[in-house]
């Protein structure tokens, strides 16, 4: 791997001397996919730098082979990136050290770099249980490894279900959760670009094996959704209430909840596009807490809020309230749930709101000074909300309070950064923030465990 001129005068330095990671505090949580922990953007981690740059509060910072989209996932002594590789057009699974930013392995997941001029095929995240790390990319190609690169299995979603059906790189990212690995593949019923069949493309949700790749099963997902509205790039979000667990689906103009065993729908939302607009992709994934669901509908409609615990077609009663769209939405960005509060990163206006989960209000709403827009998710820890821009445009605010509040921002760009949307990931006392090809990490001078 291609170590940057800066990791090694660190490294000569003595600031990473450490071979292996320390061992996880309590106040040290690992990030197991794009999510983290708790599946909403959040983690109970402490101790992150008040401030960093490029050349402050760096514990190491490593180039990568090419650009991608997808979020590093961490557990324990290591970081799992998956990468496009811009010499070779193959697809990429990286691990590094945690402590250190030393590459352990590599493996080729797959050739090819993109379809569209907007993203490429590494947009997916990995995910792991700290037994296997499992690799997803738009090709279709799925790979699972032990945490020290032993392929265990592989296998590609398209040659075995049928070509995608999308107008965009398909991104999903697989959601692995309580031993069944789940990809949601939303996609339009019709041919797009040549790709698909020319009609009868089913959308499904899929649910594997995650030790041996094998179906456990695959439910058909359809909507009354037309065209591109059918699409979706949302990952599947785990959600517990009142002793039910549902496994809830975004896409198709509509949210679905499904039993994790069976895949059988549970619930289903009523459309937040009644006239059929037919180009309404759905990015943004769901996000609970305090017993709500909430879905921002694209192109600057409302957030939508309801009730967990429905069944079937929910109604009116169901729905707990509804965005006030001029101040809280997002087209791209999945919203963040933190102590109590959900977060709301409009990607166009580059605005941020924090609304109270039960009523809908609006406790504040700031603006981003960002040059370019902001298609990355917020994530939360140790008090702090954080986001990047296009530009590599880093902002942290102050979570909860009663006011908006940017504590710190830094523009971490190098030439060529412009679309920058991995992501920031919060674990073991550090940020690890991605930009087209540099992977940072973050954290106070001394390794957390070594003082």
């Amino acid at each position: 791997m291609k170590l940057s001129s800066l990791f090694r005068l660190f490294m000569a330095a003595g600031l990473a001397a450490a071979v292996t990671a320390p061992a996880p505090s309590a106040q040290a949580e690992n990030w197991p996919n794009w999510r983290g922990p708790n599946f909403d953007g959040s983690s109970s981690t402490t101790g992150l730098p008040s401030t960093f740059s490029k050349t402050e509060n760096v514990r190491w910072m490593i180039d990568l082979p090419g650009d991608a989209a997808s979020t590093p996932a961490i557990w324990d002594e290591r970081v799992f990136v998956t990468t496009t590789n811009l010499e070779t057009r193959a697809l990429e699974a990286i691990a590094l050290n945690r402590a250190t930013g030393e590459e352990l392995w590599r493996l080729e997941c797959g050739m090819g770099y993109q379809q569209d001029d907007r993203s490429n095929f590494a947009s997916p995240s990995p995910v792991t249980d700290g037994e296997l790390v499992i690799f997803f990319f738009g090709t279709g190609d799925l790979v699972a490894a032990d945490l020290d690169g032993n392929e265990i299995w592989r296998r590609n979603i398209q040659q075995d279900y049928g070509q995608f059906a999308f107008l965009w790189t398909f991104s999903a990212s697989p959601l692995l959760f309580e031993d069944k690995l789940y990809l949601p593949v939303l996609q339009r019923d019709v041919a797009v670009n040549g790709r698909g069949e020319p009609e009868g493309n089913e959308s499904y949700l899929l649910a594997l094996d995650p030790k041996t790749g094998e179906e456990i099963w695959r439910v058909e997902r359809d909507s009354d959704a037309v065209l591109e509205s059918k699409e979706s790039f949302a990952t599947a979000t785990p959600y517990t209430w009142e002793g039910r667990t549902d496994i809830i689906v975004a896409g198709g103009d509509i949210l679905t909840g499904h039993d994790p065993e069976t895949g059988e729908e549970i619930w289903r939302t009523p459309s937040w596009n009644p006239d059929k607009i037919h180009h309404w992709r759905l990015v943004p994934c769901a996000t609970a807490g305090e017993g709500v669901i909430i879905i921002p509908a694209p192109k600057r409609e409302p957030v939508y809020a309801f009730k967990a615990g429905g069944e079937g077609l929910l109604d009116d009663d169901d729905r707990a309230w509804t965005s006030n769209s001029s101040k809280v939405s997002s087209d791209v960005s999945t919203p963040l749930f933190y102590e109590g509060k959900f977060y709301v990163l409009d990607s166009d206006r580059k605005t941020l709101a924090c609304v109270h989960p039960i009523t809908g209000e609006v406790i504040w709403h700031g603006e981003i000074p960002a040059r370019a827009k902001i298609e990355s998710s917020p994530t939360a820890a140790d008090g702090k909300i954080y986001f990047i821009s296009h530009h590599a445009e880093v902002y942290v605010v102050k979570a909860g309070g009663d006011e908006f509040e940017i504590l710190h921002e830094v523009d971490l760009s190098e030439r060529g950064d412009n679309t920058v949307r991995s992501s920031i990931a919060l674990a073991h006392d550090a940020i690890y923030v991605r930009t087209h090809n540099r992977l940072y990490c973050f954290a106070n001078t001394a390794l957390a465990g070594t003082e």
